[in-house]
Order: C-alpha cells, then structure tokens, then sequence
C-alpha cells in the first residue's frame, strides 16, 4: 500500500514545526548563587584534598554508618565470607598437621570427624561460626590446638556480628530518617505583624508521634568584609525567633508559623525590598528534638533564598474544627495571600511610623475598591440575567402566523 499523504502539504507543515521545536537560548540576569543548605537540609559543601585519611579508620564504626548502603552491604558479605575462609584454612591445617587428612590412617580419633578436605573444612567452620550444628562434624578431645581455634573463632565470630548488625541498625534508624517528614514551607514571607516587619516561615510534622522538646533556630550566612579587609566567605549570625507559644520550645502538634521580628538587633533591620533582592544572603533554619518512639535527637534543615521569601504576604489557616476535631488541611501548608506591607527597610518604618499607615490606609481603599468592582459587576450579570429571562418569556408568549391556502393556489395569511 502506499503511504497515505496529507491534506496539508509538507511545505506548509514543516515551516510551521519546526520554529516551535527549536528552542531559544535562555540566558539568566546573574549566575545561580550556590547554597550553603539545600532545600533537603544537607550541607552543600564539599571537602577535597583530605591529607590525613587514616583518621576515618581510627573510627571505624562511624565511618562504616555514613557509608553509602551498597558498600555497607558489600562490607558485611565479605566480612563474615572472610571469617569463614580464614578459619576454614586453620581447620584445614590442624587437620593435616594431626594426619586427619591420611585416608590410611586408622584407629586414631581425628580432632574433628569427617573433615578431610578443604570443603569439609569451610563447611564446618560456618557451623561454628554461625552456630548451625548440623551434626555431621564435630569435635573430639584429641587435639587441644582445635579447642583453642574454636574459641578463637566464637569470640571473633561474636564480634563481627556486634559491629556488622549494629552498624545495619544505625543505618536503618538515623536521625535524618525521622526527619523526612518534618516539613518546612517552600517559601518564606515578609509581612507586618503586631505594626513590625517579621519574617515567617512555616514547619509542620507529618507523623503522629511527637518531636519532645522541639526548638527553632534561625542562622543567616552571608559573605561579608572586615574594616581590616578580611572576607568571611560564611558568616553565620544567630536570629532570635519568636515562637507561638513564647517559650524555647515549641509543641509541634500541629503546623506552627515561626515569626522573627526584624528590629534593631536583627541583621534584615536594614533591607528593602528592593535591597533583598540584591542580596547575598541565605537564612537557615534549624529544627532539633528527640524522637519520641525512639529517644534519638533528630535535626531537620532548610533555607531560604532572597528569591524564596515573598514580601507582602502572609500564610492562610490550614487548621480548622470539623465535628469536634482540629483538621489539618496539608495542601495548603505553602499557599500564602497577599497582603497590605510597606516595601521600605524595618529602619526606615521605625523612623516614619507614617509609611506603615499610609500603606494600612493604600490596602483599605484598593480592597474596597475591588469590592465595588465585584458588587457592580454581579448587578450588571443579574440585570442581564433578568433581561434575557423576561424576552424568552416574551417570545415564548407570541402566537404564530398560520398561513391557510385557498383552492386557486393563494396565500390566506389571518390577521392575528
């Protein structure tokens, strides 16, 4: 068969393709400013050249635990496939150097029945080791050598399943792991609470058991110079937070806004809107508590970039009461709602408290204003409504012309 053609011809199609699958360069404003905490919570920062190496091995167990899960694993086959080598190669040598293995030895009792080849041998040190016992191999009082390798073995064999099964369990409950389901909200806000600029941001705990003793902490990194000329590629400065419950701790039961009143003693005291966004500044937050179900202190981490926090806005409620019991809607952990906020520095609002009013009284008028919009607006539908109501009744009142023909062919049309 031959191929079915288009109706629209090729040298009309292809032109009009081929611009849309091709596409444009995208060049950015400024290069992509690297993160000292990613949005995950882990450090972005990478060591190199690590002269003293020997001091991961100084502590083994801590080193065995941040491995990745695919050499942890391979770690612990060949360690006890190792173990079971190295032993099964001493069995082996205490046979032979007893005669067990002298097929035309006779009337002797061997250290160990039935072991007369290096197979018999590996398979009898994985029954000790691992305490198998299936019966066909066993000791005998003969050699005094055999009883010490086999205590040898037990103690080594104990050992190895303390570090190997410890090290599994560690790996399986981290801190970190608890912390995946603390959340923290994608971005922060800067909004006027209680007549101050306050920066907020939200934290909630997906899981039912509790975080004991949770606290915020707040850390703002930047790059900044000395008066000596000295760089600080990282400087941490300490915020206070202000916590729902005015204490250090806070009781995560339920979502929480974190708020941080920026006043003189904080380092945003001086920054516009505009000056934010020009920044090179990072806020971290930290959140630290003990596990309840299991007692391990968890630490979960994020940060915010200047074009993560929104200016003018505020976090709409998510909890809410429903037949006796407070509901937490989670799809709008992150949705925020604009409001009425100056865009000059904390500074600048502590030395005109005028602004703050003047942009209170900008916020009432533009609200009442959309309200007037949306209250002529529904007449207008209404009205119209009501219009288009009254002529399809109209038209569904009037009684059609009925047209009548007479015997010689013309029309008769009644009068209505």
């Amino acid at each position: 068969m031959l191929p079915r053609k288009s109706i629209i011809p090729e040298e009309f199609v292809l032109p009009v393709i081929t611009p849309g699958l091709v596409r444009k360069p995208r060049f950015r404003d400024r290069p992509q400013k690297a993160r000292f905490i990613t949005k995950s919570g882990a450090c972005n920062l990478a060591h190199k050249n690590i002269r003293e190496q020997g001091r991961f091995l100084q502590d083994v167990f801590t080193t065995l635990v941040d491995l990745k899960w695919r050499y942890t694993l391979v770690i612990f086959t060949m360690s006890f496939l190792c173990s079971w080598l190295l032993f099964a190669m001493v069995w082996w040598l205490v046979a032979f150097g007893h005669g067990d293995l002298n097929p035309n030895r006779m009337g002797i009792d061997p250290c160990v029945t039935n072991v007369k080849s290096f197979t018999s041998a590996f398979l009898f040190s994985i029954e000790v080791q691992v305490t198998i016992g299936f019966g066909g191999r066993m000791m005998t009082e003969q050699c005094p050598t055999a009883i010490t390798v086999l205590i040898v073995q037990n103690i080594a064999g104990l050992i190895i399943n303390a570090v190997m099964l410890g090290c599994i369990f560690m790996k399986t409950a981290q801190a970190h792991r608890r912390a995946e389901t603390l959340i923290f909200s994608r971005h922060a806000v800067i909004a006027v609470r209680n007549n101050k600029l306050c920066f907020m941001f939200r934290v909630g705990d997906l899981r039912k058991s509790m975080i004991i003793g949770a606290a915020v902490r707040m850390q703002v990194v930047k790059k900044t110079t000395t008066p000596e000329g000295e760089v600080i590629p990282i400087h941490q400065i300490d915020v206070h937070t202000e916590n729902p419950i005015e204490c250090s701790n806070i009781f995560l039961v339920a979502p929480l806004i974190i708020s941080h009143t920026i006043d003189k003693t904080s380092p945003l005291y001086d920054l516009s809107f505009n000056d934010l966004l020009d920044s090179n500044l990072e806020i971290i937050v930290i959140l630290e508590g003990v596990v309840e179900t299991t007692g391990i202190t968890t630490q979960a981490r994020t940060s915010y970039m200047p074009e993560e926090i929104q200016w003018g806005h505020r976090f709409v409620p998510i909890v809410t009461e429903e037949d006796g019991v407070y509901s937490v809607d989670y799809s709008k952990f992150g949705n925020t709602a604009k409001v009425a906020a100056p865009r000059c520095s904390a500074r600048e609002l502590d030395e005109k408290p005028s602004i703050l009013i003047q942009a209170l009284q900008k916020s009432e008028l533009s609200h009442q204003n959309s309200l007037r919009k949306r209250n002529n607006s529904m007449r207008r539908n209404n009205s119209m409504r009501r219009n288009n109501s009254m002529r399809r009744n109209n038209s569904s009142l009037m009684v059609p012309k009925v047209q009548f023909l007479t015997p010689d062919g013309s029309q008769n049309v009644p009068e209505t």
